[in-house]
Parts: C-alpha cells; sequence; structure tokens
C-alpha cells in the first residue's frame, strides 16, 4: 500500500480507537459555513467531525476489530468521533439535522453494537448524565424538603398560621368586656 495512504489510515485508526463510539452521516447537500457550523456545535460537546475515503475508514475499523459498515459506506460520509459521551455529539447532530435538514445520521458503532438512524436517535433524546444526575437529586431530596416545610408551617412561630390563631385569640378578648 502506497505510504501516504497509510499515513491516513493510521491517524483514522487512532482517532477511532480512541473514540467510545462512531457516527456515519450523509453531508450531502451542506454548504462549506454549514458544515463548519457542525463541526464547531461538535466540537463544543467534545466530539470531532472528519471526511475521509470510506475505502480507508473501511480499513481503519477493519484493523480496529469494529464491526463492518461497509454497506452504509457509500456517497458523501463524514465520520464523527469523541472522547465523552454518544449523547452529546447525537443530539447535536439530531438538532442539526432538524435545523437544517441535513445531514443525516446514517450507522453507528457503540462499543460493539452497530447503531441504525433510529436508534441514534433514540440515543439523541436521551438527557446528559449531568441532567440525569441532577433529576436524581431532586428525588432523594424531596422527602427531606416535603418535611422540612410541613415541621415550618407547623412550628414557625413567625408564619400566617400562628399570627391568624393570635389575632382570633386578642379579637375575642376584646368583645368580652363590651
Amino acid at each position: 500500500m502506497n505510504p501516504d495512504k497509510q499515513i491516513i489510515i493510521n491517524g483514522l485508526l487512532a482517532r477511532v480507537n480512541d473514540s467510545p463510539y462512531v457516527i456515519v452521516i450523509d453531508y450531502t447537500g451542506l454548504t462549506v459555513p454549514q458544515f463548519s457550523e457542525l463541526r464547531n456545535r461538535l466540537g463544543d460537546s467534545g466530539a470531532k467531525c472528519t471526511v475521509a475515503k470510506n475505502s480507508y475508514m473501511r480499513k481503519a475499523l477493519s484493523e480496529a476489530g469494529l464491526p463492518d459498515i461497509g454497506a452504509d459506506l457509500v456517497g458523501q460520509t463524514a465520520f464523527v468521533t469523541g472522547d465523552s459521551e454518544v449523547f452529546s455529539a447525537a443530539k447535536v447532530l439530531k438538532n442539526f439535522e432538524k435545523e437544517f435538514k441535513k445531514p443525516e445520521m446514517k450507522v453507528g458503532i457503540l462499543g460493539e453494537d452497530i447503531l441504525d438512524n433510529a436508534k441514534l436517535k433514540a440515543i439523541a433524546d436521551i438527557p446528559s448524565r449531568e441532567a440525569v444526575l441532577s433529576q436524581l437529586l431532586g428525588l432523594i431530596n424531596e422527602p427531606a424538603t416535603r418535611i422540612a416545610r410541613i415541621l415550618l408551617e407547623k412550628f414557625d412561630p413567625e408564619r400566617e398560621h400562628f399570627k391568624s390563631g393570635g389575632a382570633a385569640e386578642e379579637s375575642a378578648e376584646t368583645e368580652a368586656p363590651a
């Protein structure tokens, strides 16, 4: 094989090995400014979009020992990899597709599993790790918060509950002498 081609394949192989996922997108019809915007948004989520010849990526995926997705590597394809969660990259791609009607997520690899377009969109709908953790903390804190509110309503003398009770007793005392 041509040494220049092998250098490119080795670069793709390194990127694939460093990433927990690979998402293949069809970027047909994207303008250069749109593609730049897509790369910026993906960069903000910890992902990177790479354009390479399909045959080079097929070879890199094969050398990495990942599942064969060669049937989906046709046309103008770009490859999204990242060092963080797949959720954020899939969410960026889904939102970008909703906004510009392109690119289309074709297929993805997560670990040893092949994900089709529907599964990638389902992954994009999953909330981020931070959102799930904040929801969990909210659920854990809810019983303690309810108890604190009840105790505050029952036993805080400065609350309206006690003021109305005290006012009723005073009015009864003022009416009695008359």
